[in-house]
């Protein structure tokens, strides 16, 4: 498998260093728009490589080398500058980047999958799904994927339940309408339903990402694993069903925006986007975040 990451900022230096620890692909490339950060990160990630007994190929290139990558993880972005700024204001910062690269990497690996990570994820994942013209199951943004982790390993403590036993999931937007499909939640085949300590944990994990950014700069190693959960699923095709911004065509009155449901992930990308019931009030703020993304979308600018 070859896998190219591009943009070789904070996130995607440990997106790449997290594929040398868990050498999922036999060759990693890096696309930085400035070559030599690219070809630093080779040089160190390779020498990183050799201690973990692999023999994968990393090496920094240009668009023409990304060529037949089987997935393509896009990181590049503005510099957030304010650690507290709203993801949804990078919008119109990060789509000329965006329509800058993906048209020319689609070209040069039609069949691979696309996985963004750039903020704001969910309308630039729709760019990416318009600008590639890859069938949407081959383009996926991170969504919520991380939020879900840090909810469930808060409901861990609260519960004193193994957070990998928790299922429970934040849908919708990443970013401020997000919310917590409380009424899915269960372990071990009980549900537990929405309470004053669920809220809680709840609006304690909406902040988290800007908490974490307040206190270092920048948020890092956990969008990294997170990435790494989706690019193992798709190369083992393990299917494994994560929160992932995709798509949605016809969910509760919701079509044609990139927001974050469960999806099935295999080695053909997306095999399947879940359809869970959810109650009123989160099929209300599903549609909140549609419009917050729709409206995002359209201050970017035109695709």
């Amino acid at each position: 498998m070859k896998i190219t990451i591009v943009g070789l900022g904070r996130v995607g230096s440990a997106i790449a260093f997290a594929n040398v620890m868990n050498p999922i692909a036999s060759e990693l490339l890096l696309l930085n728009r400035t070559r030599d950060k690219a070809e630093g990160d080779a040089l160190d990630l390779s020498h990183a490589s050799a201690l973990r007994n692999s023999n994968m190929r990393i090496r920094a290139g240009d668009i023409a080398d990304s060529a037949e990558s089987d997935v393509i993880v896009f990181t590049a972005s503005a510099p957030y500058r304010d650690p507290q700024r709203p993801r949804l204001d990078l919008g119109a910062e990060n789509l000329p980047i965006v329509q800058e690269w993906i048209p020319r990497l689609a070209e040069v690996s039609p069949d691979s999958i696309l996985v963004m990570v750039s903020n704001p994820v969910d309308p630039l994942t729709y760019a990416a799904l318009k600008l590639s013209g890859f069938p949407a199951q081959r383009v996926i943004g991170t969504g919520t994927l991380l939020d879900s982790v840090r909810y469930r390993e808060m409901l861990s403590k609260e519960l004193e339940i193994h957070s990998d036993d928790i299922r429970a999931y934040i849908l919708g937007e990443h970013g401020d309408t997000q919310f917590a499909a409380s009424s899915l939640a269960m372990t071990g085949g009980e549900r537990f339903y929405s309470n004053d300590t669920a809220q809680r944990i709840f609006r304690e994990t909406v902040g988290m990402g800007y908490r974490v950014s307040k206190l270092k700069g920048h948020t890092n190693y956990g969008i990294a694993l997170a990435t790494m959960l989706i690019l193992d699923s798709i190369a083992y095709d393990l299917r494994h069903t994560m929160p992932l911004s995709v798509l949605i065509e016809d969910f509760v009155g919701v079509s044609d925006v990139c927001l974050s449901l469960p999806a099935v992930v295999g080695r053909a990308g997306v095999t399947r986007v879940l359809r869970p019931t959810l109650s009123e009030q989160e099929q209300a703020a599903f549609r909140e975040s549609a419009a917050a993304v729709r409206a995002a979308i359209a201050n970017m600018g035109e695709l």
